[in-house]
C-alpha cells in the first residue's frame, strides 16, 4: 500500500513528535517551574518560560523561509534536516544534565532544541513531494500525522507511568524519572530517524559556498515574496491556513489552561492529552482516506466544521467526563487537518521550489499562536468569563473555512506547473 521511502519519511513523525508530546507539551513546563526555577516566584518563572517559548518560535520564524531557500537552491533537503534534528536530539539529551535551579541552562536547552525541531519540519514537510504524488500525497500526509500521535503517544503513555511510579523502573523518585524521560525522548527520536536516513532518496546537493548562497537565497526569497501574488490560489490558502490553524492550535496550546481554569485536576489533563494522541492515531489515516476520495479541500472543511462545534460545545462543558468527550473530539479532526493542509499545499507549490515554500507554510504555522490566545485573553478579560473567550475561537475557524471555500484547487494546480526554477536562480 505504501512504499518504503513514504514509510521512512512518516516514520520520522513517529520520532520527533515525541519530543512535542513529552517535552513541549508535557513534562518541561512543569519540570521548569516546580525544579529549574523553584526558587523564583511563579509569576517570574512563568515569565522566563513564556520568554524561552517566544524567543526560540522568533528565530523558526525568522530562519524558516531563508533555510527552505538556501536548501533549493544548493540542493539536499535531507541533509539539513538531519543536521536540525541532530540540534534537537543532542539538545533534549542534555537536558537533565541541567541541576536544580539552573533554569537558565535549562531554558537553552529547550530553546536550541525547540530551533532544531521546528527547523527539521521545514525540510520534512518539503520532503513530502519526493516520497509521494498525485493522489497518493493525502494518504502519506496523513500516515505521517497518525504515526506522529501513535508514537508520541505511546513513549508518553510508558513516561506517564514512570514518572507516577517510579520504584516499578527502578527510580528513586519523579524528578529522576523526568530526565529518564527527557533522555529517551531524545533516544526514541534519533532511533526512528535513522529510516528516513536510509531510504528517503534525493538528488545529491552541491557543497556549500556560505556567500554566494546565502546571497543567492536572500535574492530568491525575495522574489518569492513577489511572486507568490502571482499564484492567488497558493496565496488564498495561505492566507485561509493563517486563520483556521490559528484557531486549532490555539485549541491545541490553550486547553489545558481552560481546564485548570474549570477547576479540572493536571492528571485529568494529562489524561485528556493521552486521549487525544491516541484517537489522533486512526483518525488521521481516516482523513488521508476522506481526502483522497473527497478531495483534500472538502476534508479540511469537514474539519473545520467540526473545530467550530467544538469551540461551542467547550464553552459550555461542567464536568469532566464532557472534557474527556472534548478530548475525543479534537484527537478525531486534529491530525485531519493537519495532514490534509500539507498534502494541499503540496499541490499549490511551483515544482523546485518546496523547501523555500513550505518555509512560509511553516512560519504561518509558528505566527499561527499569536492571534488567537491573544483573543482568547482579551475577550476573557473583557468578559470576566473564560467560556466566552474558547467561544471567541469560532471567529478564526469562520474566516478561515470562508476564504477557503474560494480556493479552486484545480486552478491552482495548473498555475504552479507553469511556475519553475531558472537555472537556481530564479522563477
Amino acid at each position: 500500500m505504501f512504499k518504503r521511502p513514504a514509510i521512512a519519511w512518516a516514520l520520522y513523525d513517529w520520532a520527533d513528535s515525541a519530543f512535542a508530546t513529552t517535552v513541549m507539551a508535557g513534562f518541561f513546563p512543569v519540570f521548569f517551574k516546580q525544579y529549574w526555577a523553584s526558587d523564583l516566584p511563579v509569576t517570574e518563572s512563568s515569565f522566563w518560560l513564556g520568554m524561552a517559548n517566544g524567543l526560540a518560535g522568533l528565530l523558526v520564524v525568522i530562519l524558516a523561509p531563508l533555510l527552505g531557500t538556501l536548501a533549493d537552491c544548493m540542493g539536499g533537503h535531507k541533509r539539513w534536516l538531519i543536521l536540525f534534528a541532530l540540534l534537537g536530539i543532542l539538545s533534549t539529551a542534555l537536558l537533565p544534565l541541567a541541576a536544580q535551579g539552573h533554569w537558565p541552562l535549562a531554558a537553552v536547552f529547550y530553546m536550541v532544541a525547540v530551533v532544531g525541531f521546528s527547523g527539521s519540519n521545514v525540510f520534512y514537510d518539503s520532503l513530502l513531494p519526493k516520497v509521494a504524488e498525485g493522489a497518493s500525497l493525502e494518504r502519506v500526509s496523513s500516515l505521517g500525522y497518525s504515526l506522529g500521535y501513535l508514537g508520541g503517544g505511546l513513549l508518553f503513555a510508558v513516561q506517564v507511568l514512570m514518572v507516577s511510579q517510579p520504584g516499578l523502573f527502578g527510580l528513586t523518585d519523579a524528578t529522576a524519572a523526568v530526565k529518564v524521560a527527557f533522555f529517551t525522548t531524545a533516544l526514541w527520536w534519533f532511533l526512528f530517524s535513522i529510516p528516513l536516513v536510509l531510504w528517503v532518496r534525493e538528488e545529491g546537493g552541491r557543497p556549500i559556498a556560505w556567500r554566494s548562497d546565502l546571497t543567492l537565497a536572500v535574492q530568491r526569497l525575495g522574489r518569492t515574496l513577489r511572486h507568490v501574488r502571482a499564484l492567488p490560489e497558493t496565496f488564498l490558502f495561505l492566507v485561509a491556513y493563517w486563520f483556521y490553524i490559528d484557531g486549532v492550535d490555539t485549541i491545541i496550546r490553550m486547553a489545558v489552561d481552560f481546564g485548570l481554569s474549570l477547576g479540572f485536576g493536571s492528571g485529568d489533563l494529562m489524561m485528556a492529552l493521552l486521549i487525544t494522541q491516541f484517537v489522533g492515531f486512526p483518525a488521521a489515516l481516516l482523513f488521508g482516506y476522506l481526502g483522497e476520495r473527497w478531495g483534500a479541500k472538502r476534508g479540511i472543511g469537514l474539519a473545520i466544521l467540526a473545530y467550530l462545534l467544538i469551540a461551542v460545545w467547550g464553552s459550555r462543558i461542567e464536568v469532566v467526563g464532557e472534557f474527556y468527550l472534548l478530548a475525543v473530539a479534537v484527537g478525531m479532526v486534529q491530525g485531519g487537518v493537519q495532514a490534509l493542509s500539507r498534502s494541499l499545499f503540496a499541490r499549490l507549490v511551483p515544482p523546485g521550489c518546496e523547501g523555500e515554500f513550505f518555509g512560509f507554510y511553516n512560519m504561518l504555522g509558528k505566527f499561527a499562536v499569536v492571534l488567537g490566545p491573544v483573543l482568547m485573553g482579551l475577550v476573557a478579560h473583557l468578559s470576566g468569563d473564560t467560556r466566552l473567550s474558547i467561544l471567541s475561537v469560532t471567529l478564526l475557524f469562520l474566516i478561515g473555512g470562508l476564504l477557503l471555500l474560494r480556493v479552486d484547487v484545480v486552478r491552482g494546480e495548473g498555475r504552479v506547473r507553469g511556475f519553475g526554477v531558472d537555472n537556481g536562480d530564479g522563477f
